[in-house]
């Protein structure tokens, strides 16, 4: 995948009215929040805007050119109208090449359990991980096959390929996937081991004789 790459302005003035004006005229107001730059001001095509950020995620890298100045960052924040779902702000969190950064990677299952087609639950708690690495080896997302998966059977992160240079924040104790008996099958089995510890129980011990003969 090719890395998106914004087209901006600077953004001199502020406040409500003059982002109002932006709106109308087919712009969305943003600001890029940099460790050394600061805070920039910007606007971009609402259009051009609304089409590269499909499909991108919290730790994709994408490219903001203003005035010449190309920013490497993430897209932090969009705020929408709750009415019509148009973007009304975005924020951008500036990345430096040469330096370690922390981002929440998502996580995504694929593939049909062997256990499931047994009459297995699937659960799949987990959907993003957090990771630290440069910016050059960050992955966009995780993408984890699930099909030879068993009934309690489980995937956790520590069991997760991150690639050179990546390591690993989140707890690597975390369940990612996991397969387990339906409540019918698992109450079912539940009873069914009640029952023969149960008739163990009643049997008498191997060679003992019956109460009665004992009496006499």
């Amino acid at each position: 995948m090719s890395q998106v790459v914004f087209a901006a302005r600077n953004r001199v003035s502020g406040g409500s009215k003059e982002a109002g004006r932006l709106r109308r005229a087919g712009r969305i107001p943003a600001v890029i929040y940099g460790r050394k730059s600061g805070v920039v001001s910007i606007d971009l095509d609402a259009k051009e805007f609304m089409t590269g950020v499909k499909g991108i995620s919290e730790s994709t890298i994408v490219k903001v050119e203003v005035d010449g100045q190309v920013h490497e960052a993430f897209v932090k924040d969009t705020q929408r109208d709750i009415r019509d779902g148009r973007i009304l702000h975005v924020d951008f969190y500036e990345v430096e090449g040469g330096t370690l950064l922390r981002a929440r990677v998502s996580v995504h299952i694929h593939g049909n359990p062997i256990g499931v087609r047994e009459g297995g639950i699937l659960e799949a708690p987990l959907h993003d991980i957090e990771v630290e690495c440069l910016p050059k080896d960050l992955p966009e997302r995780l993408d984890v096959d699930i099909a030879e998966l068993k009934v309690n059977q489980s995937i956790h992160v520590r069991d997760l390929a991150l690639g050179e240079g990546v390591r690993l924040i989140s707890n690597p104790d975390q369940v990612v996937a996991l397969v387990k008996f339906a409540k019918a099958e698992a109450a079912a089995a539940v009873e069914e081991s009640a029952a023969v510890e149960g008739a163990a129980a009643a049997a008498p011990a191997a060679g003992a004789a019956p109460a009665a003969e004992k009496k006499a």
